[in-house]
């Protein structure tokens, strides 16, 4: 049992490291919340202080500001309906006994290792090109006319991309908590003359109820923050622009650092507010 002494002795030892992530995390979100108070566009010369919630008015009142709130989670809805599904049936796939399953899975896991930049380049040009894409040689093959992916599908484009990369991931997760499941409960209630639906139904689903929220809540605050596929593939054109791609638009294309700093605060409470919500869901799970 731990001491007094060794107790302080720990949290003496952990005092550095907790102030220089704090440092790491609390230093840039007060510059950024200082930018949003002042009018700040370093092209045109202005430096006003203190204009109060302006930044945060125009920016909220932007006809920009829904469209891009609602392509966000309509990506983030996607990707996570795709990898969840796709994850459970890839993760059954691979628990069964096939030759070469090493190989397989770290093929299957692969793709997660890939930067998001590389990925939507190789898609973009390789894939979904259409006049050199293989998806365009493969509609010609069997005689149809390729579809400009980006052009005519574009939200489903960046989200199918998203997809790839995020899917080795709940496909691991999900594997884990498959491989712990008790094969004996599984037996008798085939045994017991349960199908294979029932038995996936019954047993294998409410088994990875937990696996599949912790999947979501991690996925969800990573892909809140979209950004390098759609300034790859299209450049927040076609209905893609999310809402880190709006702040990057005013800050960067704008130059208007109050304006976009205060987009960023906007993010900054919106994927608190989320994270929060499936905090909640993940703990009941977690208490069941």
């Amino acid at each position: 049992m731990a001491t007094q002494h060794s107790r302080s002795a720990a949290r003496l030892m952990m005092t550095p490291a907790v102030i220089l992530l704090l440092g790491w995390m609390l230093v840039p979100l007060v510059m950024t919340l200082y930018f949003s108070f002042l009018d700040y566009r370093p092209l045109r010369g202005a430096f006003d202080c203190c204009v109060g919630f302006d930044n945060y008015v125009r920016f909220f009142t932007s006809s920009s500001f829904w469209p891009s709130v609602l392509t966000t989670l309509q990506m983030v809805g996607g990707v996570l309906a795709i990898t969840v599904i796709g994850g459970i049936f890839l993760a059954m796939l691979l628990d069964q006994p096939i030759w070469g399953q090493g190989v397989v899975r770290i093929l299957v896991i692969a793709p997660f290792f890939v930067m998001p930049t590389v990925s939507a380049l190789v898609w973009k040009n390789m894939f979904m090109n259409p006049v050199n894409g293989l998806f365009a040689y493969l509609w010609k093959f069997f005689g149809l006319t390729p579809i400009d992916w980006l052009s005519e599908l574009p939200l489903f484009s960046i989200i199918f991309i998203v997809s790839w990369q995020w899917l080795p991931f709940a496909t691991l997760i999900l594997l884990t908590a498959i491989q712990s499941l008790d094969g004996e409960q599984l037996e008798a209630a085939e045994m017991d003359g349960a199908g294979v639906v029932n038995r996936f139904v019954y047993i294998v689903l409410p088994h990875l109820a937990r696996a599949i929220t912790v999947v979501i809540l991690i996925q969800t605050i990573f892909l809140l923050s979209i950004f390098a596929e759609v300034f790859v593939t299209t450049g927040g054109s076609f209905g893609t622009r999310t809402l880190t791609y709006l702040i990057y638009q005013r800050v960067i294309e704008s130059q208007n650092i109050g304006l976009g700093s205060a987009g960023g605060i906007f993010a900054v409470i919106l994927a608190n507010i989320i994270a929060i919500f499936l905090m909640k869901i993940v703990g009941r799970n977690l208490d069941r």
